[in-house]
């Protein structure tokens, strides 16, 4: 039966340290971790960000969770494929590097990978060989929206042993399916499913997630489990949300994973006013005219051109090319854009978000309230 251990907390070094034991005590560490066991930990390390932006594993969570590691004789390394920036970049301007000064820990990007079969429809997943290999894999989430896929938690903060630009080459894969995306998700984490999982959401981030377009919302929590679904699960519990409108879950459901009754500790608070994105259609309406609607009024992503300072990182990084520079910020080919929101997740300035055409959301009601055909 999965566990799911729930602790109120703060930042303070010295309580964040006392919940993090608590929950790996609970979560039984102690039987996994011992005299050279080697421990990866994968935090959330998305973009360089301070730790008051809540878009990344806050440095007291990382820092006492290596120490509870090495506290027991193993060896720990700390990794993750960032989507903007080197991993010494991430770690240097969020200050992990300098709460962990005195650790002996090792920072290491994701760079080999390592081909893991899994059938049908993907037939093999390249996954970074250091987490595939390692002893005990410690997933250590943050609590954010997601413009895409709408949370951001303990299976989807595992798409980070994707190695650097072959993410956005699932993302192109994956098209504007959503749930085939999802489906990838959950696949990775079926490959790794890490046994050791604790969500930051002490500094959760709400609205237009997960980079620096969303906004810092305390919760005040840790919320720990041995299975990532269930701790998923449990989040979406807090945030009074039907656990199959995260994807991952339903799709999840469908391959008869997860879903088990589970073993919680600790009270679970209720956050019924947290702010998700809107997660919109991406075709609707009559077939003939789907082409149409998409590239003019469906969800799609917009720059805020006063913030936008023309860097060119999500040029870089869309997976189709669907993005240019010019003059007064960046301009998208919405026939070419496959809604996936890296753009939105990589903009180091909070320029890019997603938005709905307001043409597009009369004309998708219009369209649900319309009487069904006799």
């Amino acid at each position: 039966m999965p566990r799911v251990i729930v602790h109120r907390a703060t930042y303070d070094p010295a309580v964040v340290r006392e919940k993090i034991f608590a929950i790996l005590d609970g979560l039984g560490a102690r039987q996994r971790i011992g005299s050279s066991t080697r421990v990866l930990i994968k935090p959330n390390l998305l973009a360089p960000a301070k730790p008051e932006r809540a878009m990344l594993t806050h440095p007291a969570v990382i820092r006492a969770t290596a120490e509870y590691a090495l506290e027991r004789g193993a060896t720990v390394q700390i990794s993750d494929s960032p989507a903007l920036g080197s991993l010494q970049k991430v770690v240097q301007e969020s200050g992990i590097q300098q709460a962990l000064q005195g650790l002996d820990v090792h920072f290491m990007p994701f760079n080999a990978s390592l081909a893991v079969p899994v059938g049908e429809p993907f037939n093999r997943l390249e996954i970074a060989a250091d987490a595939v290999n390692a002893e005990v894999l410690i997933n250590l989430p943050k609590l954010k929206t997601h413009s895409q896929m709408l949370l951001t938690l303990g299976v989807k903060n595992l798409f980070g042993c994707i190695v650097g630009f072959r993410k956005p080459e699932w993302h192109l894969r994956a098209g504007v399916d959503r749930k085939r995306f999802a489906q990838l998700l959950v696949e990775i984490y079926r490959c790794l499913q890490p046994p050791l999982n604790i969500l930051d959401g002490i500094l959760a981030m709400e609205g237009d997630g997960p980079g620096l377009s969303g906004t810092p919302r305390e919760l005040g929590v840790l919320i720990g489990s041995d299975d990532a679904l269930a701790l998923d699960t449990a989040v979406c519990k807090m945030l009074g949300l039907n656990p199959e409108r995260l994807l991952t879950l339903l799709v999840a459901r469908e391959m008869d994973l997860g879903g088990a009754a589970t073993e919680m500790q600790g009270e679970i608070p209720e956050v019924r006013d947290f702010k998700l994105p809107e997660i919109t259609p991406l075709v609707f309406g009559p077939r003939p005219l789907h082409g149409v609607l998409r590239r003019h009024l469906v969800q799609r992503p917009v720059c805020e051109a006063p913030r936008c300072k023309i860097c060119g990182e999500c040029v870089k990084y869309c997976p189709v090319k669907a993005i240019s520079r010019q003059r007064q910020g960046v301009a998208f080919d919405y026939d070419q854009c496959i809604r996936c929101y890296c753009c939105v997740e990589v903009c180091p300035h909070g320029a890019l978000r997603a938005e709905e055409p307001r043409l597009g959301r009369w004309l998708r009601k219009l369209m649900q309230h319309q009487p069904a055909a006799v």
